[in-house]
């Protein structure tokens, strides 16, 4: 029962920074220059590099968490 438990709240706990890692790889522009945009007195010019590094790392860090939940299942299943 704690195994269950246990991956119930990781579901629940990872649910947050899935949302954040699909408005990262959507939005780029507003992800890197959230929170930020008060340090410019115009509106920033970002690279396309900045955009592309921004969107293959959250869609990285997306498989990498799914992966990472799925063995947690199935070390708690074996």
């Amino acid at each position: 029962m704690l195994m269950v438990a246990e991956i119930i709240i990781t579901f629940i706990l990872m649910l947050p920074l899935y949302g954040l890692l699909i408005w990262s790889y959507f939005e780029p522009e507003e992800s890197i220059l959230w929170g930020k945009r008060w340090m410019y007195k115009e509106e920033p010019e970002l690279s396309s590099g900045v955009i592309r590094y921004t969107k293959i790392a959250s869609l990285v860090t997306m498989i990498f968490m799914t992966v990472m939940f799925f063995v947690l299942i199935l070390i708690n299943i074996l």
